[in-house]
Formats: structure tokens, C-alpha cells, sequence
């Protein structure tokens, strides 16, 4: 059997743990499994559930479907290639604010900055808020330790979220959120908890994909600094670079929430109703049978089909604007600050454990 373990969880329920890069490409585009978000027993209020969790990473076909269809009428290539001046002039700024600085986290003045303002001009959100972006985005990705915090900060959450909707009802602007207020497919049109539930989702996967792959990027090319040199050296690389940074440290460890919803198999493995089915991305793109030496970062690998945007209908929508943020950021770092050098030994850093990939810090040096 390809890369599935099996276990029992505390209520019975069988949980298979989907780790090789076969099954989980097969279990990421099954069609026989269903993903539910219930959020009840956390005491988070019915209206306030319905206003957050209206999203296409929660729903199946057809409405998964529909939602997809309206969204991406918005979030079009040719949005997202537009915003390149505006991502380069931030990025700009915030190297501006790290220079001459004897010691910097970068995660704290560059990967979640340039991720939090790139989302919030994307969508109109109020800059006031953006510095609670990383408290809700931690809370929410913290596991079952954060959950007693969920209820009051997502109700305030989708509250600020319902007070935007109605400013841009009356006052629309220029970005993606007035465009999805406005998007029609015929006569059909998002509703106000799919639209709030889209902002959430945005809010809260967007920009934390995002600011990881920076912040893990960055520190892999300055752990062994001969990676750092050739990228400098060899910048043709950096779209090949930033597929591995993905592979190498997926922004999404593990993918949750799906239910078996009729028997299938899974490459020799026979599934039933009711079974948990939770993917490793992480463990996916180490898989030595589809990426040879999968545990060497190759900033050249090719080709490098890793899953670390997902697969299937699934897939993350928002993997083009990752990318453009990742290639502006990594172009302007690069070109800045040639001595940049971690302000720490590699192994005393620390990583988050939760099911998202990324540092609690980063400090370098060499922005003098």
C-alpha cells in the first residue's frame, strides 16, 4: 500500500494519515470524500459559523462548484500580474525600514508585512485591523490549545468583515472584494456568508501561505549561504527556487477535515464511510519514490510536481499571488542586502508546530 497509515481516534472513528505522494495526489482529488468544518462545540455562534465557513475549501460540488466559478471570474492572472509594481514598491519600503539595523527578525519586518499590506490592498481590507491579520491567522492554525480563543476573535473578526461589506456595498472600490460584491454568473450572485466566508478564508490561508514561504525560503538559502550565492549568481533559477521552497517546507503541513462518504479504495487501501481522512503534504513531497534525493533542497529541481498548493478542485486559488509575492520579495532581498547571514545558529531556531509550516523567528544580520 502506497504511503497510508491507519489508526482509531479517542471517539472510534478510523483516521488514515495519507503520507505518500501517489495517494495523497489521489485522495486530494477523490470525489468520495467530503470536508466539514463544525464549529458548534466550540461555542462559536450559529450566525457567526455560517458567515465564516460559507467557503469552497469547505464545500463539494455543486456548490463548491458555483463558488468557484463566480470567485474566479475576479481573480483573474491578469489582477494578480497588475499588482507587481505595488508588490515591488512595498517591498521596497520595508527593506528601506531593515537597513542599517544591527539585528532584524525577518519574518516580523518583511514576510508577514509585505503578505498582510499585499492582501489588504488586494481586497480593500481596512489597514487599521491588518495588525491583528497574524494574531487571528495563529489562533486559528494553533491546533486544539487556541480553540478556547476561536469564538471571541472570530466574532469580531466576521463582524469587521460585515462592516467592510457594507462600506463597499455603498462605496465601491477598486479591488478584489467590490469585484466579488459585484460578480454575477446570469442571475446568480455570492451571498453575503459566502462573500464573508471568502474574506476569511483569504485572510486567513492568503497571506500566511504567503509570509511562510518567504520567511522558510529565506532561511534555507542562508543555512547553507553557497545556496544564497548561486541564486544571487544565477537569478534565472529563482522560479525553479521558489517550487522547491514550497516542496522542501510545504506552507500547509497536513490537510484535515475530509470524511469518507462511500466506500473506495486508495491505492490498495479499502476506505468506509465515516473514515477521517488526513493528507500530509509535507511528507507527500519528501516521497523518495516521485522526488529523487527528496530530502536535498535543489533549487534546479525539475521537474518538481510537489502538492504543496493542494490538487484537484482544491486547488489553492491563491498559488499564483503566493508566487509573485515570493519572486518580488526574494528579487529585492537578494539585491539589497548581499551579506545577509542569520543572526543565529540554524539549530537554535524554532518551528511552529501546528499544521502550518514556519518559524516563530527569524533574526539575520547584514543589512548594515
Amino acid at each position: 500500500m502506497d504511503g497510508i497509515q491507519e489508526s482509531t481516534g479517542p471517539d472510534g472513528t478510523t483516521v488514515v494519515l495519507v503520507t505518500g505522494h501517489g495517494a495523497a495526489q489521489r485522495a486530494l482529488a477523490e470525489r468520495r470524500t467530503t470536508r466539514v468544518l463544525n464549529l458548534t462545540n466550540l461555542g462559536i455562534p450559529a450566525d457567526v459559523q455560517s458567515g465564516l465557513t460559507r467557503q469552497m475549501m469547505f464545500l463539494d460540488p455543486p456548490d463548491h462548484t458555483r463558488l468557484r466559478r463566480l470567485v474566479s471570474a475576479a481573480f483573474t492572472a491578469q489582477r494578480i500580474e497588475a499588482m507587481r509594481p505595488h508588490i515591488e514598491r512595498i517591498a521596497g519600503e520595508l527593506l528601506d525600514a531593515m537597513a542599517g539595523r544591527e539585528t532584524v527578525d525577518l519574518l516580523d519586518a518583511y514576510a508577514w508585512p509585505l503578505a498582510t499590506r499585499v492582501l489588504c490592498d488586494l481586497i480593500g481590507f481596512p489597514a487599521d485591523n491588518a495588525g491583528e491579520f497574524r494574531t487571528w491567522t495563529e489562533i486559528v492554525a494553533g491546533g486544539p490549545d487556541r480553540m478556547p480563543e476561536w469564538p471571541a476573535h472570530l466574532t469580531r473578526l466576521l463582524t469587521i468583515i460585515r462592516d467592510l461589506l457594507t462600506e463597499l456595498r455603498a462605496h465601491p472600490g477598486n479591488h478584489l472584494l467590490s469585484e466579488l460584491i459585484a460578480a454575477r454568473d446570469g442571475e446568480d450572485r455570492l451571498s453575503e456568508d459566502e462573500l464573508s466566508s471568502m474574506v476569511f478564508l483569504l485572510l486567513i490561508a492568503g497571506h500566511e501561505t504567503a509570509a511562510n514561504l518567504i520567511g522558510n525560503g529565506v532561511f534555507r538559502l542562508l543555512e547553507d549561504r553557497s545556496r544564497w550565492h548561486r541564486l544571487r549568481a544565477e537569478p534565472h533559477l529563482l522560479p525553479a527556487a521558489i517550487e522547491e521552497f514550497v516542496r522542501y517546507d510545504a506552507p500547509v503541513a497536513v490537510t484535515s477535515n475530509r470524511r469518507a462518504v462511500e466506500t473506495f479504495d486508495l491505492t490498495g487501501h479499502t476506505l468506509r464511510p465515516d473514515t477521517q481522512v488526513n493528507i500530509s503534504l509535507a511528507e507527500a513531497n519528501r516521497d523518495e519514490s516521485r522526488f529523487p534525493d527528496a530530502d536535498e533542497l535543489r533549487l534546479d529541481r525539475d521537474p518538481n510536481p510537489h502538492l504543496g498548493f493542494g490538487h484537484g478542485m482544491h486547488y489553492c486559488l491563491g498559488a499564483p499571488l503566493a508566487r509573485l509575492e515570493a519572486r518580488v520579495a526574494f528579487t529585492a532581498l537578494l539585491q539589497r542586502f548581499p551579506h545577509l547571514r542569520l543572526a543565529l545558529p540554524a539549530g537554535e531556531l524554532t518551528w511552529r508546530h501546528d499544521f502550518m509550516t514556519g518559524l516563530t523567528r527569524l533574526p539575520v544580520t547584514g543589512t548594515q
